[in-house]
């Protein structure tokens, strides 16, 4: 299977601390959800995601002054990578994509000091599922059909 974005040794890196960051509480599932999820954003060229053409603009991009993925401003994530978490990194990019994350651009946790359940909609996109902790939702194909091939 070869990758669905170019990629060097240092997006490996990148995205399995990304992947721990955002998600290790959710077991490697979770971690594999999170990294499609950059993957799509890096894929497409709609909604929000216009002009992020690789893992590292899509892991450092901000919106409205903010962080797009709260891991990135933990001491945790400037940590070196385990081989696990590089391992599934790799399989991100080389086509891991299944529910709930398999066409999302979207997704976060909503159980934190405020507990609530997932809202139906998230950034104007419909809920796609749940996994663990995190929701995770996709754009409609009139938003952004390229997701969907």
């Amino acid at each position: 299977m070869g990758a669905r974005v170019k990629y060097r040794s240092s997006d490996v890196d990148l995205l399995a601390r990304l992947m721990r960051g955002e998600a290790q509480a959710e077991g490697e599932k979770g971690m594999l959800t999170v990294g499609a999820v950059v993957i799509n954003r890096a894929v497409v060229r709609c909604s929000d995601f216009k002009n992020v053409n690789n893992i590292n603009d899509v892991i450092y991009h901000y919106m409205n002054g903010d962080a797009m993925f709260d891991a990135i401003i933990e001491p945790d994530f400037y940590q070196k990578s385990r081989e696990r978490e590089r391992r599934l990194a790799e399989q991100t990019i080389k086509g891991w994509r299944e529910w709930p994350s398999k066409y999302s651009l979207w997704y976060f946790n909503p159980w934190g000091p405020t507990s609530q359940a997932c809202p139906a909609m998230w950034y104007g996109q419909p809920l796609a599922g749940v996994w663990k902790n995190h929701c995770f939702y996709q754009p409609t194909s009139t938003e952004c059909a390229e997701i969907y091939r």
